[in-house]
């Protein structure tokens, strides 16, 4: 399933038996389904022959890269959290996913309308796979990492895992915690009342459009044709994008209501974060699922790339990290 190169490996450094590797980061691929998915892995300095912990650090929502990135916006928040995580010696797999990055949409280019959200699952556990089975890996310590949508997709794989492929933990940060079309038209309700206090909209325009939210979620779900007429130009836009060629991705991810997934997963450590500040996913949208996982950690000052005011990675989530051992 999977096919591996590497390029620019750096020499180990002899110290006799004792050897000491240099931590390096190194270019690897692998194929799911005619694809084939780029990702970089990063090595933290190890004695020769050491195997280490591992982390398959997965991306956001949209077109984000391995990084964490996209076109116009470079958080580095994946980037970030693998230098973060190498402090305590973990091993990081991060990957672009598809449609971004060197991956694209390889074999789904000529029919987009089929790319679903399980399909970015599988392409997750390939990855998955891969990083279990490097040399420099201990295998039963492999965790699952991810940040917002990423986050909801390391749920679902750790449910999902047979034994003995069973994730060492489950790190979930600010993660998509309620089915996608409810977190939609949430934030397009909260801008609607926004707008209603700043005095854009009067109450009666408002409700007509908030109405016209609900109709249209009603329709994606009911695989009907969505009504836009009585919305805004923009807010048109977005409901006739998501009814377009990304309609399968958007009902297929919009069908996981990550709190269930969570009561089917095996015993094993769990890290769940909110940030503070964050409006793409704020604290409260992960109640239901810190209900059932049992502990939720709040980063103070933090929005939703897991940064403080002046841009640093959040100090909490770095000690919460080094804190869970797996």
């Amino acid at each position: 399933m999977a096919a591996v190169f590497a390029t620019g490996i750096t020499p180990a450094v002899g110290h006799g038996s004792t050897a000491w590797l240099p931590a390096r980061d190194e270019q690897v691929s692998f194929v799911v389904e005619g694809t084939t998915t780029y990702g970089t892995l990063h090595v933290p300095a190890r004695r020769r022959g050491e195997r280490l912990p591992a982390a398959l650090l997965l991306p956001g929502s949209g077109p984000t890269d391995r990084d964490g990135n996209q076109s116009s916006l470079t958080p580095n928040t994946l980037r970030d959290l693998a230098g973060a995580l190498d402090r305590d010696r973990v091993v990081t797999l991060r990957f672009d996913k598809y449609g971004t990055g060197r991956t694209g949409l390889g074999a789904w280019a000529d029919r987009p309308q089929d790319l679903d959200y399980p399909a970015f699952v599988r392409q997750a556990e390939a990855a998955r796979d891969l990083l279990r089975h490097r040399a420099e890996v201990a295998r039963d310590r492999v965790a699952l990492v991810g940040h917002s949508e990423g986050g909801m997709t390391a749920l679902v794989l750790a449910a999902q895992a047979p034994r003995h492929q069973r994730a060492a933990a489950l790190i979930m940060l600010q993660p998509q915690s309620l089915r996608l079309l409810d977190v939609l038209a949430m934030q397009l309700h909260d801008q609607i009342s926004q707008a209603v206090a700043a005095g854009a909209l009067t109450e009666q325009e408002a409700e007509v459009i908030d109405r016209a939210i609900d109709v249209a979620v009603a329709d994606l779900r009911g695989g009907r044709a969505v009504d836009t007429t009585a919305m805004p130009a923009a807010l048109a836009a977005l409901f006739q994008s998501l009814a377009g060629p990304s309609r399968k991705f958007v009902t297929t991810d919009d069908a996981v209501f990550p709190p269930d997934v969570a009561r089917r997963l095996p015993p094993m450590p769990v890290l769940l974060t909110c940030g503070e500040l964050d409006p793409q996913v704020p604290c409260h949208t992960t109640d239901q699922l810190a209900s059932v996982v049992g502990h939720r950690v709040v980063l103070p000052g933090v929005g939703h790339a897991m940064t403080t005011a002046d841009g640093t990675f959040s100090p909490v989530l770095i000690r919460e990290l080094s804190a869970l051992r797996w």
